[in-house]
């Protein structure tokens, strides 16, 4: 379950997908392969998939407990070719994030 709290230290990758029409369930397959690759790693916390529902993107919501273990993450994936091998589905965005605010009801 993602951790959605300020100041914790959890390392957030959201990487948003531009996919063609008709092109998401696809890479939800297969990012979802990925985070059970992933899922292994020490430090590794979740992953979330949400798509859009106009079918045009795809974000991936992946947290670490630290940058060292989304090093771990990011090494085990690209040596196992998921990095590249997501470049088949759409383009990424990604980006490293921590969350600094919080606001609930």
């Amino acid at each position: 379950m993602p951790i959605i709290r300020a100041n914790t230290g959890i390392i957030t990758q959201i990487n948003v997908f531009t996919v063609p029409e008709g092109g998401q369930e696809a890479l939800i397959a297969y990012l979802g392969e990925a985070a059970n690759v992933a899922s292994d790693v020490p430090g590794w916390l979740s992953v979330s998939l949400h798509k859009s529902l106009d079918g045009t993107r795809v974000v991936n919501y992946a947290q670490c407990e630290d940058m060292e273990a989304m090093g771990r993450v990011f090494q085990l994936l690209n040596t196992a070719g998921m990095i590249d091998g997501n470049k088949a589905y759409g383009e990424a965005s990604p980006g490293l994030y921590e969350v600094v605010f919080t606001l609930e009801r």
